[in-house]
């Protein structure tokens, strides 16, 4: 049986462009985010993960959910490790920008595709496929 990891991202695209994230160290980029905690809810874990990765403020009120998705986790061996990403928009005050773990926020197109982790490649796809 695989283990899920649980995780909550922020779908924020502006000019048919993603806001997606680059921990330092690492090259793959992905939607900025991150796991949630013992009783958080998922708008509770996107104010919570945005603020310490981007130093934006989500508008709780403004969450809106995208959809959950699933796929193998980066950099773990097939089948033994899944990722459930539930993705939400929202509003935000603020200027989006690296801090704490995020060594570079940056934004990706659909032609970005392959700098993106697996579940970051269906959420992409799925947006592609309803004209986002």
């Amino acid at each position: 049986m695989a283990v899920v990891i649980d995780k909550v991202a922020w779908m924020h695209t502006e000019g048919g462009r993603a806001l997606s994230a680059r921990s330092r160290g690492k090259g793959t980029c992905y939607l900025p985010g991150g796991k949630r905690e013992l009783g958080e809810s998922g708008i509770d874990t996107l104010v919570r993960e945005i603020g310490e990765e981007l130093r934006a403020a989500i508008a709780p009120e403004s969450g809106t959910l995208l959809g959950v998705f699933e796929a193998q986790a980066h950099g773990h061996p097939d089948g033994f490790v899944v990722v459930r990403m539930t993705c939400y928009t929202a509003e935000f005050e603020g200027r989006p920008e690296a801090s704490g773990e995020i060594e570079e926020a940056v934004r990706l197109t659909y032609r970005d595709w392959h700098r993106t982790s697996s579940v970051d490649r269906i959420i992409f796809d799925h947006l592609h496929a309803v004209g986002c």
